[in-house]
């Protein structure tokens, strides 16, 4: 089996602009109980590649019950077991990174998958929109926008990079 899996984020937001209705299957690894709460790999991808950083992070501030902060790189994360969903931050984000399908409390287990297990990942595979999600041998390739979330998952995604004058 191939090693590593690739998440398209640029063909899932494609997938789910056209269709509103998309309950979209979730990839997890499982954490230990000081990793505030279960993350879905769209969730970390979002975070690390897609958001703008912005030094002030709107979201930071608005959020009533400081569910959100900042790592030492920068990257925000989301504390799940803070998080109240008011969805605050969806609405001041300037960048419309945050996405208000975060906040979705599944209560089918069957969308949730353990992309620990082999099995489950072929499963996640086959429950994703056609082409956002499958497995290859490749590797990082920043020229192809494809980009390592950690030692299995590489997500396929544009940079946002500023230019410093």
């Amino acid at each position: 089996m191939p090693k590593n899996l690739v998440i398209d984020m640029i063909r899932l937001r494609e997938a789910m602009s056209g269709n509103s209705d998309l309950t979209l299957p979730e990839g997890l690894f499982c954490q230990s109980p000081n990793s505030n709460g279960l993350k879905t790999i769209r969730e970390l991808a979002t975070f690390m590649f897609t958001c703008r950083k912005c030094e002030d992070a709107p979201c930071i501030a608005v959020c009533p019950t400081e569910a959100l902060e900042k790592d030492s790189d920068g990257v925000v994360t989301r504390r799940t077991n803070l998080c109240v969903s008011c969805k605050s931050c969806v609405t001041i984000c300037p960048f419309g990174t945050m996405m208000t399908d975060f906040f979705v409390h599944h209560r089918n287990r069957e969308l949730f998958y353990n992309l620990g297990d082999e099995d489950e990942v072929k499963k996640f595979i086959d429950a994703c929109p056609a082409g956002t999600a499958y497995l290859t041998d490749d590797g990082e390739s920043p020229e192809k926008n494809i980009y390592r979330l950690n030692e299995k998952v590489l997500i396929r995604e544009y940079l946002y990079k500023t230019e410093i004058k």
